[in-house]
């Protein structure tokens, strides 16, 4: 199942994109302001955000740039939504991370040739589950997924053995220095 997040100020524009995305296929939570979408993100864990571009507290430019920066995040496909008379630069939106624009009010046929493609890109990014094993049960893995599996365990380790490491080193040369007739 797919997760998207959509962020709206305007009720109506929320109740259009919710009745047109919420399908048995993808679980649609909605927020109003950028900041809750800004939580949500974090909390949800979402494939899609669908924005409007001037959200209240946090824009979409904001969100767009927070979810490019976030490792746990870049998975996650940013749709903008701008109003008719919204005026923005859609390359400024490209650059700050949008995946695609779209103008409100949202057709139901664009909006779902536009967020499928994404989501499927998403969903296929996003790391496989592993099934819940009760008490003696056994499941077989195959080397390609254990092997991911491992890979992903490793690569999210890196950064912290490496900066852990450095301290050691540092801390190591600095005790060494120290204890030498020079210093």
């Amino acid at each position: 199942m797919t997760r998207i997040l959509l962020a709206d100020d305007s009720p109506k524009a929320l109740r259009l994109a919710e009745q047109i995305l919420s399908t048995g296929k993808n679980q649609v939570v909605s927020v109003t302001d950028g900041a809750t979408a800004l939580h949500r993100l974090l909390e949800f864990d979402p494939d899609l955000l669908l924005c409007d571009v001037y959200l209240p507290t946090r824009n979409a430019f904001e969100l767009a740039r927070f979810i490019k920066a976030q490792p746990s995040l870049k998975r996650v496909r940013i749709v903008f939504a701008a109003g008719p008379a919204d005026r923005f630069d859609e390359q400024d939106a490209r650059n700050a991370g949008a995946d695609a624009i779209l103008r409100k009010p949202l057709e139901a046929t664009l909006l779902l040739t536009t967020v499928e493609p994404l989501l499927a890109a998403a969903l296929a990014e996003r790391e496989p589950e592993l099934p819940e094993l009760t008490k003696g049960e056994a499941v077989i893995f195959d080397r390609d997924t254990v092997r991911a599996a491992v890979t992903l365990a490793i690569e999210s380790a890196v950064p912290t053995l490496i900066n852990e490491l450095t301290e050691r080193v540092l801390l190591a040369l600095s005790q060494q220095r120290v204890g030498s007739p020079e210093g």
